[in-house]
């Protein structure tokens, strides 16, 4: 075991000393396909909700919240849809916008709350919104790989354009450039005389209008990925995910799953990760905060520059007007705010999963785990009675480990991000994956889309997915049916 999981296993270890977790566990995987386990249909324990299936199915509070508490919940909908604008206004409550940015409010890219999208044709006939691309650089000082070292910072910035391409800019700055997209279509030939093509994606940045990159540039591109759940996610305890994890393999089951471990900022220390494609965000406040600042340009009490991604080398954009006002804290949004905001994503809810009991979504749930899926998107826990009100105490059934896994050099961005390498990536949880199409009218897969539904997101799965993936090739037509089934009940 190396130094940094045997750190995070001590941390899981104490944190069970000292925060005593009794009624959180990981539920072991069943073997038994003959009928749907207890709970198995509310996703989000007592939290789910049974409403109508439809493009709002997402938006829904938490059904175990209380009265008193739809309040927060409503003003936090409220802030995590509203349309920044540019300083100076007088509308000082929503002033402060960029002066460089992906998006003018969460919802842009957070769309009906679900999960986000390239764009359906390449730039400039379509825009990325929903989409970014996150930028670093390998460390080229001592001073750099010392900070990267120490565990403070994930990434060295691009020295020019910061941490990620800023689409978009208020008036009187230049955008940083847009991201262009070719797809180049390849063939795979599944058992049962079917085939399937997969589109491999090449990103590019036209329009870089404050100089060329570095040449030593790593692109990520991102979609943004569904708000559903999170607070129940943020509800499992460290000591489970860590349980799971074997970086060294140990049991030469070619499943090497890793916590990744990332600099909390409020707590001063490196934590568990849990949030983002690579895990890179320890908790939802951190998450939240993150995302104002580097995709709205907004700042808060967490993270309170006015200027938001911009570089030094932006001087128009240093210098430009911000909205940090005594009012909201000298920053753009204010603790208050960021609080409601917290309480709202907290407290999005899983749907009720339907047809738990049909046959074919049993076969397929079968499928699903004997083809060894389940070992990385871990069906079920039961949440900390430390958790939030609505969160604690609750079996959920996430699909996730929340642990880093090498995918293949297929799937690999090139760009390392904390403890995760340019080929890991997040366990990214399954539930409500079956309801995409309904509430965002597409079926793109993976971390920036590329999948054009579940089979080509499948099929994308190698490294140590790879052995998995290889049964769903080898299956029949009809059993890769069922196992489709089985996700889109989900």
């Amino acid at each position: 075991m190396n130094k940094s999981a045997l750190l995070l296993a001590l941390v899981g270890f104490m944190c069970t000393l000292i925060y005593p977790q009794a009624f959180a566990l990981v539920h072991p995987v069943t073997q038994d396909f003959s009928q749907a386990e207890p709970g198995e249909s509310l996703p989000g324990g007592s939290a789910t909700v049974n409403k109508k299936r439809n493009t709002h199915s997402f938006s829904h509070s938490s059904a175990n919240l209380k009265f008193s508490r739809k309040m927060n919940f409503s003003l936090g909908n409220a802030l995590f849809k509203k349309i920044w604008i540019a300083s100076p206004s007088s509308t000082l409550a929503s002033d402060g916008l960029g002066p460089l940015f992906n998006a003018p409010s969460c919802q842009r890219c957070h769309i009906k709350d679900g999960r986000g999208h390239p764009p359906k044709a390449n730039f400039p006939q379509d825009n990325a919104i929903s989409m970014l691309m996150r930028l670093s650089i390998p460390p080229q000082t001592k001073r750099q790989r010392d900070a990267l070292s120490s565990g403070r910072v994930g990434v060295i910035s691009e020295p020019t354009y910061g941490s990620q391409l800023q689409d978009l800019a208020v008036t009187g700055n230049l955008s940083e450039g847009k991201i262009n997209i070719t797809y180049e279509e390849k063939i795979i030939h599944l058992k049962g005389g079917e085939q399937i093509s997969l589109r491999h994606p090449t990103y590019t940045i036209t329009n870089s209008n404050y100089g060329p990159l570095h040449p030593q540039t790593m692109m990520s591109v991102r979609v943004a990925p569904p708000m559903i759940g999170l607070g129940l996610l943020e509800a499992i305890s460290a000591s489970d995910t860590l349980s799971l994890a074997d970086p060294e393999d140990t049991n030469n089951d070619g499943i090497s799953g890793k916590a990744n471990e990332v600099w909390d900022f409020v707590k001063q220390r490196s934590s568990l990760g849990r949030f983002g494609w690579k895990a890179g965000q320890p908790n939802l406040p951190q998450q939240n905060a993150d995302a104002f600042s580097g995709d709205l340009g907004i700042a808060s009490p967490l993270f309170k520059s006015v200027t938001g991604d911009c570089s030094q080398a932006q001087v128009t954009c240093i210098k430009a007007p911000h909205g940090g006002t005594l009012q909201h804290d000298n920053v753009e949004i204010s603790n208050e705010g960021m609080k409601l905001v917290n309480f709202y994503t907290r407290n999005l809810a899983l749907q009720k999963r339907q047809k738990v009991n049909s046959p074919k979504v049993l076969a397929g749930k079968g499928l699903f785990y004997q083809s060894g899926c389940a070992d990385c998107h871990q069906p079920s826990y039961t949440t900390s009675e430390n958790a939030g009100i609505e969160q604690a105490g609750q079996r959920i059934w996430p699909y996730t480990d929340l642990l880093l896994h090498n995918m293949g050099r297929g799937l690999a961005d090139h760009r390392p991000e904390f403890m995760a390498t340019g080929f890991e990536w997040r366990t990214p949880p399954l539930w409500g994956i079956g309801l995409t199409q309904t509430v965002n009218k597409h079926n793109f897969f993976l971390h920036d889309g590329r999948a054009r539904g579940l089979l080509e997101a499948i099929i994308w799965h190698g490294g140590e997915a790879h052995k998995a993936q290889q049964k769903v090739v080898n299956m029949t037509p009809e059993e890769r049916r069922l196992l489709i089934t089985f996700l889109e009940s989900l």
